[in-house]
């Protein structure tokens, strides 16, 4: 065991440079499903963030730009990118930090990353969820596309395991069953995007160590 979870530590380490990309398996739908998932990645609402007040806003985009300034040096591109991810993920009751993890995970904030299974974008989305639940035009390259459509599958698959999200992370990646790509998730969101408020505390206060 104790080699089991020092191997997932120094894996952990490499993110982003190492990705675990999978594959969502095709499942059959049912129709109100399939109406349901088609509705959540129809909203065509402008991305926002919604705290308490905005100074804990502006301290989580701080916080969590200063983490991504790697994968995105541009200062613009890096919050448009945050401000999605937290509006999607928030608008799917999921925490946005986890989605975070997941997408460090999946794809090390590659917009174009390709899996060998041909999973696409950020959150390595397969090609069969457009036919399932989108329209004919709708880009897994284009970011707000990829970014809802991952969490709406992620919501979806964590409905299905009644929230279970360690056995819905398998799901989304294809390896239900499996220990380590939920354990990489889960140690991303933890080690890497972690966040908890402090109103006295400055954004790196705030902050964990970032990714390397």
């Amino acid at each position: 065991m104790i080699k089991i979870k020092t191997i997932l530590i120094l894996v952990s380490a490499l993110l982003p440079s190492l990705t675990w990309a999978g594959a969502q398996a095709y499942e059959e739908l049912s129709t109100s499903v399939r109406a349901a998932l088609y509705k959540a990645v129809s909203d065509t609402a402008s991305p926002r963030m919604a705290f308490r007040d905005p100074q804990e806003g502006e301290a989580w985009l701080d916080s969590m730009s200063q983490r991504l300034k790697r994968a995105f040096p541009d200062d613009q591109q890096r919050r448009n990118f945050l401000i999605t991810v937290h509006y999607e993920a928030a608008r799917a009751g999921l925490d946005p930090q986890m989605v975070l993890g997941l997408i460090q995970v999946e794809s090390g904030f590659k917009k174009y990353a390709v899996s060998s299974a041909s999973a696409r974008g950020y959150m390595q989305i397969m090609p069969f969820w457009v036919k399932l639940i989108g329209t004919p035009d709708n880009n897994l390259f284009h970011q707000r596309t990829n970014l809802r459509y991952g969490c709406t599958i992620l919501r979806h698959y964590l409905d299905m395991e009644k929230g279970n999200l360690y056995r819905a992370l398998g799901r989304y990646n294809g390896s239900l069953g499996q220990p380590e790509y939920p354990n990489l998730v889960l140690g991303a969101w933890k080690n890497h995007w972690a966040w908890n408020y402090a109103p006295n505390k400055t954004a790196a206060q705030n902050s964990p160590k970032q990714p390397s």
